[in-house]
């Protein structure tokens, strides 16, 4: 059987992170509509290098920075190389 607990801490804390991007491109978006004070361009950045798929999620139902090159590009690079290093980290794990 494999075992799977340990793994459970990292799936947590990369669930925690990619909701904390995710509410914070949420929040961006309603100071954006209240003219208030916003997040910072790189901070959403470097949120969305930690938590990739709360960053996708939040550009697409929040609708915001979709317009951003620079977040059309990067957000998709960085969900593409947790992809590529979760599969290399469970490759690694598995092997007899």
């Amino acid at each position: 059987m494999i075992p799977i607990d340990p793994f459970l801490p990292a799936i947590v804390a990369l669930a925690a992170v990619n909701l904390g991007t995710f509410l914070l491109y949420g929040a961006d978006k309603r100071y954006a509509r209240l003219q208030a004070r916003r997040v910072p361009e790189r901070t959403l950045l470097v949120a969305a290098l930690a938590g990739p798929f709360g960053a996708l999620a939040g550009m697409s139902l929040f609708r915001h920075k979709t317009r951003k090159l620079r977040f059309v590009v990067a957000v998709p690079l960085c969900a593409s190389l947790h992809v590529v290093v979760a599969v290399a980290l469970a490759a690694s794990a598995f092997r007899p």
